[in-house]
């Protein structure tokens, strides 16, 4: 059933989310892009390694394609808010494109080098860098306010579901041939540039001429706005500790699953049904928001994933491991699009940039600390007790959720922002 956004007492109707066409242009051009970039993204390493036969280079090619997400976010934050995004993001666009199709052309020509992939990995994570902030940071500017947490909802559901598609599909077009993952990429980033040149509305909302300060300067407002909204600031701290468990968890799950005897394929399926877990989790967002305050949300969201940790550390049968990790997958979306439509609700426009930069870099930041802090209790205990250790590193953070006073005290129904 269709639901349509309320409009204003005495002013115009609503126009549904789905009949939004720049929205629409938006999502489905990003929706394209994602599945090429995820393809691209899981060819890059077995490209590196057909090139070279080194499992150390396709690991180095991997930390070029990362490093941008720490180096770049917060001075992307602060350009975002002072370039025109829509068309920054063409640029990018266009770029990311180019980039691909010379990898593509490189391999029909037999004369790919390591260099040119780091180069243009290195390149394409620098330009979805700034490409991501840009069109999170557009939302509020092409929807009603109204319909903001819808927005983000769909949002959640289409970053999933394209790199659940694009997953396979990268290893797949890899084994028909080696430039036809990047072929995708380079088409995919044409057809999210010619969506936005379709765009009516403007990213960002109409600026009075004021003085620019220096790129510290910006980036500095961005911080201190964050650092006096203690809601934001708990919440993001807390995704940054949940985001270190779920990719320490990733590879201890895997490892239970293979010691439980699920074959490759198995764990396939897993995976899977986790990201289909987290589609379905984005698709019922706006649901629980509707119905739960803001607060309830989150603390409710760390006690579940604790009691989940709990399941995955004593399971002993390979279904039931399945079933709570995609339950862990289905909690999260509900928390981003409660979080994240509160932050852009109260974000003005101005610093959409730099607080979303500065929040980004502290989650993106837990992620390769996780996997190294997973690959390290491993090898340490084995699966089990490392699966316990996240257990007791749930609950503190749970913990740490409900004690805090600047998440109790926000009454703010999570249906508002």
């Amino acid at each position: 059933m269709t639901t349509v956004a309320k409009s204003p007492p005495g002013g115009p109707p609503v126009t549904p989310l789905h009949r939004n066409r720049d929205f629409m242009l938006l999502w489905s051009g990003s929706a394209v892009s994602i599945v090429g970039s995820t393809a691209s993204t899981v060819a890059y390493p077995l490209l590196v390694l057909a090139l070279t036969g080194s499992a150390s280079a396709a690991g180095v090619a991997g930390f070029f394609t990362l490093l941008p997400t720490l180096l770049f976010q917060l001075p992307a934050g602060a350009l975002v808010d002072r370039w025109n995004r829509r068309r920054l993001m063409i640029w990018c666009d266009a770029l990311r494109c180019l980039g691909a199709a010379s990898i593509v052309a490189a391999v029909m020509l037999g004369e790919l080098r390591l260099a040119h992939i780091l180069i243009v990995g290195f390149a394409e994570g620098t330009l979805s860098v700034f490409y991501g902030l840009a069109a999170h940071a557009a939302v509020p500017n092409v929807v009603e306010a109204g319909q903001l947490r819808l927005a983000l909802s769909r949002n959640e559901a289409r970053g999933r579901a394209a790199t659940m598609l694009g997953t396979p599909l990268g290893g797949i077009l890899f084994g028909i041939g080696r430039s036809i993952p990047f072929l995708l990429d380079a088409v995919s980033y044409l057809v999210a540039l010619v969506s936005l040149l379709f765009i009516r509305k403007d990213f960002q909302a109409a600026r009075p001429r004021e003085r620019v300060g220096g790129m510290a300067a910006q980036v500095w407002e961005g911080l201190v706005w964050l650092k006096d909204q203690p809601f934001v600031r708990a919440a993001t701290l807390l995704v940054a500790g949940s985001n270190l468990l779920f990719r320490a968890l990733f590879l201890i799950v895997i490892v239970m699953a293979t010691d439980a005897g699920a074959s490759s394929a198995g764990i396939g399926i897993m995976i899977g049904a986790a990201g289909a877990g987290g589609v379905l989790g984005s698709l019922t967002a706006t649901w629980f928001g509707r119905r739960l305050p803001l607060a309830t949300l989150v603390i409710g969201a760390n006690w579940v994933w604790a009691v989940l940790m709990g399941v995955i550390v004593f399971a002993d049968d390979l279904v039931v491991l399945a079933l709570a990790y995609a339950a862990m997958w289905f909690v999260g979306p509900i928390w981003n699009v409660a979080v994240g439509s509160y932050q852009l609700s109260i974000t003005p426009d101005r610093l959409q940039g730099r607080v979303l930069a500065a929040t980004s870099m502290l989650s993106a930041g837990a992620l390769p600390i996780g996997a190294l802090v997973g690959g390290l209790l491993l090898d340490a205990v084995g699966p089990q007790q490392a699966a316990g250790a996240l257990a007791v590193w749930m609950v503190l953070l749970a913990g740490a959720a409900t004690l805090s006073r600047s998440v109790r005290r926000s009454t703010t129904s999570s249906a508002d922002s």
